[in-house]
């Protein structure tokens, strides 16, 4: 099929979103200057290979490492040296860009980042969130009150071992609390200099523009993936027009798209997949189409699965960072090979032409989470 065929079939639902936000990536090169700056700083210099983009005015590595998994978020119970190795495993190879939440243990994955990025705190970029009710013992309950926000910052501060937070998100939006009222609250932690750049998490985009206009975005993080398209058209426009960088996370579909998950997986609870609907036996079933795409356009790029999932993000837009989030090493060596491997804009094309053709099965939340989701 040749490019005017494709054009042709892009008013199909799927493609007209994922035309509209099709382009290959711009390998951005890094200064001289900036590089001898910052790995000067430090004796122990990570690996050079990773392109590094923009979130707003913030330089993060194109892959970051989200540190949810860590704390047993998916089952499993991990060793926090083992932890704080793999963490620093990363920096060693090229990650500069670190995700975290009070929330995550709660406070567990902060404290181990604070622990493992110490040594070469000033050449990473850390990002943490606030929002959801931890010192109230409400860790499910929305709260992005200032009085909260503060306490909220001042434990991350102490956890991370930092005097500043490079990059802090609204974990959710809190529809008690006026937006205009956070973002002046965050406004002032920067200009006392706690916080460095601020950013949103599954926001809409009338949220964003609100936010934006008292005091503006570097970032919005959200959950994007091959499977799970719907910022597409939902926030890329508006993100792109105001000149914030977008984070996907689950952008290898909690583990659905590297193709260790066949169609008989059974979760339980302690996973966080066990209620998920699009984890469910019917919906795995149905799904595994895109797993076998996947697979062959791995192959033909000779990338694996989860290479080619993060590939295919970072090759949407240069604005984009993804953060997958491991516990092992080997896998991490494997996600961060994805660094510098891209799509052109006509395999971009061809795949998504492909991608149309499956049927998907199964919504990306359960109820409650769904429930706290901006719209």
């Amino acid at each position: 099929m040749d490019r005017r065929d494709f054009l042709k079939m892009s008013s199909m639902a799927v493609l007209s979103a994922a035309g509209a936000w099709t382009g290959v990536s711009k390998i951005f090169a890094q200064s001289d200057s900036y590089r001898k700056n910052e790995l000067n700083k430090t004796k122990k210099q990570p690996d050079n290979n990773m392109e590094f983009r923009n979130l707003g005015n913030l330089e993060v590595s194109a892959i970051g490492l989200g540190c949810l998994p860590m704390v047993g978020y998916y089952g499993g119970k991990y060793d926090e040296k083992e932890m704080i190795a793999l963490i620093r495993r990363a920096y060693d190879k090229g990650i500069t860009f670190f995700d975290t939440a009070e929330v995550y243990g709660p406070y567990t994955s902060e404290t181990w980042v604070g622990k493992a990025v110490a040594p070469f705190r000033h050449q990473i970029k850390i990002g943490t969130k606030f929002g959801f009710g931890v010192e109230e013992g409400q860790p499910t309950a929305l709260n992005s009150r200032p009085d909260h926000i503060r306490r909220a910052v001042e434990g991350s501060l102490k956890r991370l071992k930092t005097d500043y937070i490079d990059l802090l998100y609204q974990h959710r939006v809190d529809p008690n609390v006026p937006m205009e009222e956070v973002a002046g609250t965050v406004k002032e932690l920067m200009q006392e200099g706690k916080v460095l750049h601020w950013g949103l998490s599954e926001a809409s985009a009338r949220s964003i523009r609100k936010a934006h206009s008292v005091c503006p975005l570097s970032a919005v993080q959200s959950e994007y993936a091959i499977w799970w398209r719907e910022p597409e058209t939902k926030i890329f426009p508006t993100l792109e027009e105001l000149g914030i960088g977008f984070v996907p996370y689950c952008p290898l579909g909690r583990a659905f798209l590297t193709g260790v998950i066949d169609e008989n997986r059974i979760f339980y609870q302690g996973d966080r997949r066990w209620n998920l609907p699009q984890f469910t036996p019917e919906a795995l079933k149905h799904n595994m189409p895109l797993v076998t795409l996947i697979r062959q356009w791995a192959q033909r790029k000779g990338m694996t699965p989860a290479q080619f999932a993060l590939a295919w993000i970072l090759s949407r837009k240069p604005w984009i960072a993804p953060i997958p989030g491991t516990t092992n090493p080997n896998h991490l060596d494997e996600l961060i090979g994805a660094g510098n491997l891209r799509l052109t804009s006509w395999e971009v094309e061809e795949f998504d032409r492909d991608y149309a053709q499956i049927h998907l099965m199964g919504h990306r939340a359960d109820p409650f989470t769904e429930s706290q989701i901006d719209k």
